[in-house]
């Protein structure tokens, strides 16, 4: 892996105004992908906010797409402030710097407990079944106990099972948790004490909005921020549809370790790890193989380069209106309801990527689109207005 994997993908958001960030990010349709496609396009968020009525017009939305309001921002960060949180946005010094290369950070994260955990330690992720044996707790205990022990600390997601004592045996030497749900949610509620032994000792970790539930999107993303800050994921126990794959699979996908502990085959929690050590994960036996798999990767950092400003990265020139028109109707004739990726429809309709990165944005921004894992899109909706 080389140290190009770790740079920052995109423009650094330190010097917006965390009002502007937080609108657009909390605004309907506007997740972490269109966030900074928009970024791009606009250079602030300001400019961004400006936009989206008219963009989400030209995809074929009813009426224009209105902004979170001003006030209701300012009552989460009165919030967050309130309970002992802090929002980071992504390009700030505390902002967990490996999660700067992943291909899609949360913009803003709001954080309670050491803010500076990740920038005093290297990270590894453990994660594992909700309903794990009682040899795979232990285990995951003692292993989480031993990275500790090795200057490491661990990242994981506060739920039952596995997650629950990877954090206890991290809580003295440093246990990060990333949560589905508001800051402030505590989730499962039987872990109420553990989360707040988490908070005084660690870092809790949200990209949710304060006060807000967990819900089954929430936790791919917590999934992709568990993985995207550490340098490897191990996993401990998983069935074949076991959310903790999907944190694997964010690990690979972004460059990084996979492990995984082996079990019996007679067990189906054993199953998904015994399926990533076939397809090439590292087999964990105790805490050495962790320690040697992740220490080409240690003490990686952003090093001294400044975060590229937004006029570094802006795009190529707008495609014209005669271009968008004939590219629209061909990505919407195209598009069904089965997820595509992005590159194989641009290949197919033959138009531009600027094109059609510019159809995408509006068509998601209308309501119309939805974004999957791996660069894939898909329609919600299609109405014949906007394909004529």
């Amino acid at each position: 892996m080389s140290f190009a994997s770790f740079t920052m993908q995109y423009p650094s958001l330190a010097d917006d105004n965390l009002l502007d960030v937080l609108r657009l990010i909390r605004t309907p349709n506007v997740g972490p992908v269109t966030f900074f496609q928009l970024i791009r396009r606009f250079g602030t968020a300001a400019e961004a906010l400006a936009a989206l009525p008219g963009l989400s017009m030209r995809g074929g939305s009813q009426r224009p797409l209105a902004a979170t309001p001003r006030e209701l921002v300012l009552k989460e960060i009165e919030a967050a402030e309130k309970f002992g949180a802090r929002m980071i946005v992504y390009g700030a010094p505390d902002y967990p710097r490996l999660l700067h290369a992943i291909s899609d950070p949360p913009p803003l994260i709001t954080v309670t407990g050491n803010l500076h955990l990740w920038q005093q330690k290297e990270v590894v992720a453990m994660v594992g079944a909700r309903n794990a044996s009682a040899n795979g707790c232990q285990f995951a205990q003692r292993l989480a106990k031993e990275l500790g022990e090795h200057g490491l600390a661990v990242a994981s997601g506060l739920a039952r099972g596995i997650d629950t004592y990877v954090h206890k045996g991290s809580l003295l030497s440093g246990t990060i948790a990333v949560i589905a749900g508001g800051i402030d949610n505590i989730y499962p509620p039987e872990n109420e004490a553990l989360y707040k032994q988490v908070r005084d000792s660690g870092a809790i970790i949200s990209e949710q909005p304060f006060g807000m539930l967990p819900y089954s999107g929430a936790f791919p993303g917590r999934n992709r921020i568990i993985a995207g800050m550490s340098l490897g994921t191990v996993v401990i126990e998983a069935s074949p549809k076991s959310g903790s794959l999907i944190t694997a699979r964010f690990a690979m996908e972004n460059n990084r370790e996979v492990f995984a502990v082996p079990g019996s085959p007679l067990d189906p929690r054993s199953k998904g790890c015994n399926h990533l050590i076939r397809q090439g994960a590292a087999m964990v036996e105790s805490v050495t193989d962790i320690i040697q798999g992740v220490a080409h990767l240690r003490n990686l950092a952003l090093g001294e380069n400044s975060p590229m400003s937004y006029m570094e990265d802006r795009p190529m020139a707008e495609p014209s209106d005669a271009e968008l028109a004939s590219a629209r109707h061909r990505i919407i004739e195209k598009l069904g309801f089965t997820p595509i990726s992005v590159d194989e429809l641009i290949e197919q309709c033959d138009v531009s990527t600027q094109s059609a990165l510019t159809i995408l944005l509006e068509l998601e921004l209308a309501g119309r689109l939805r974004r999957s894992a791996g660069n894939r899109v898909c329609l919600l909706e299609v109405t014949e207005e906007a394909v004529t």
